[in-house]
């Protein structure tokens, strides 16, 4: 009795001390940041480009994540996750254009443009360029891999794909788009895999590749399956950093609440 007693007050002592620890952290956001910039933009350019960013103001070096919201390609908007505030991490929240006012890959691009936006400034906020993860739901997941395994989106502004530290798509689609199969009209039950789609661009030298998905048989269509044989086709190209999580018992719209909690225990390895 008395070890199971003292047990409880060094598990209340360390509760209390990573609370002290916690609370003399704090936060800042500021909101409709534009992540691009010129003569050139146009009224819904001006509108949609836009990121949050919310950090620790007294933490050296922090990681960041750049979180896309899901919505299809074609609504949606930004917002900083609850379960990643609090964490001593940053994270910028990003809207993007979308279909049908644009056509693809104008919204990769805007991705593309958001963390390289990020990489270039992340800095004079705290953080560490070496130290970006991009991560996404549903159609974020498949924006955040498409700029992180076709290096020609980050190349157009100066940034190397490869200098992303990890890529945590939650249920992101793997083969191309249903909404650009759509722009074709191809249905979203007929699979396509184009250099719209991130199974195309499998190699060897990607950065860390963090697969999350629903349960297989709650999930959207095959978005397990697409993330399965992603999984496969990493290994197979010789990448040695590519890891399949599925999240028993929930669909593609509750995996994200569990996926979050993956995603720290992910930001710690």
């Amino acid at each position: 009795m008395t070890r199971i007693f003292l047990l409880a007050l060094f598990f209340i002592g360390l509760v209390f001390q990573v609370q002290a620890q916690n609370s003399s952290v704090t936060y800042k956001t500021e909101n409709n940041i534009s992540y691009r910039s010129g003569e050139n933009l146009d009224a819904y350019m001006n509108e949609r480009c836009k990121l949050d960013i919310y950090y620790p103001e007294n933490v050296d070096s922090f990681t960041t994540v750049v979180w896309f919201h899901g919505g299809g390609l074609t609504g949606g908007e930004k917002s900083i996750p609850e379960r990643l505030k609090d964490r001593k991490l940053a994270v910028v929240a990003v809207n993007y254009r979308f279909s049908p006012k644009v056509k693809s890959p104008v919204f990769i691009d805007d991705a593309a443009a958001a963390v390289a936006w990020t990489f270039k400034n992340i800095r004079k906020y705290g953080g560490n360029p070496k130290k970006i993860v991009v991560s996404g739901h549903s159609a974020g997941g498949y924006l955040a891999c498409m700029i992180g395994l076709d290096k020609q989106y980050l190349s157009a502004y100066g940034i190397d794909a490869n200098a992303i530290q990890k890529l945590v798509p939650f249920s992101g689609q793997m083969i191309t788009h249903f909404i650009i199969r759509k722009e074709r009209g191809i249905p979203d039950t007929q699979p396509l895999v184009d250099e719209f789609a991130p199974q195309f661009h499998v190699r060897a030298d990607a950065p860390p590749l963090y697969l999350i998905t629903g349960d297989r048989e709650l999930e959207m269509l095959g978005r397990y399956e697409e993330n399965a044989y992603m999984w496969r086709m990493m290994k197979i190209a010789g990448h040695k950093q590519t890891f399949l999580y599925e999240l028993d018992g929930f669909d593609h719209g509750g995996m994200a609440e569990p996926g979050f909690d993956l995603l720290l225990k992910i930001l710690k390895k």
